[in-house]
């Protein structure tokens, strides 16, 4: 007789739904360096992401799709290229979704130097 497994379903408000979607766009490395390039450079066509990455373009524009459908970035058609950048409402949100999910968890806020993100290649190319 085979055990019988059970399941649970973790109901979440539809805020913290949409901050685990965020949450979980981000920790793919590739989405978090497009992110980063976004932050860095403000906008980006499509090639110009494709570039500074060693994936091919469809790969990057599937990437570029679910960090749209979290809410993270915006796309704009400019004719026959997408023009990309973080949707600012969307990393807003974001930001004081994380401090109001963990207050006061760190102490005073300040950047901690255990933690530094390293500059991207395309950030250091176009200085």
């Amino acid at each position: 007789m085979k055990p019988q497994s059970k399941t649970h379903r973790i109901w979440l408000t539809t805020e913290a739904e949409r901050l685990a979607l965020m949450l979980k766009a981000l920790g793919n490395p590739v989405r978090f360096q497009i992110v980063q390039t976004l932050a860095e450079r403000q906008t980006c066509i499509t090639q110009e992401i494709v570039d500074s990455m060693p994936l091919a373009q469809s790969t990057i524009s599937q990437h570029l799709k679910v960090l749209r459908e979290a809410g993270l970035v915006r796309g704009e058609i400019e004719g026959p290229a997408t023009c990309y950048c973080l949707d600012p409402q969307g990393v807003r949100w974001l930001k004081e979704q994380v401090e109001a999910w963990l207050p006061g968890c760190c102490g005073e806020p300040g950047p901690d130097p255990a933690f530094q993100v390293v500059p991207s290649k395309t950030a250091e190319r176009h200085r």
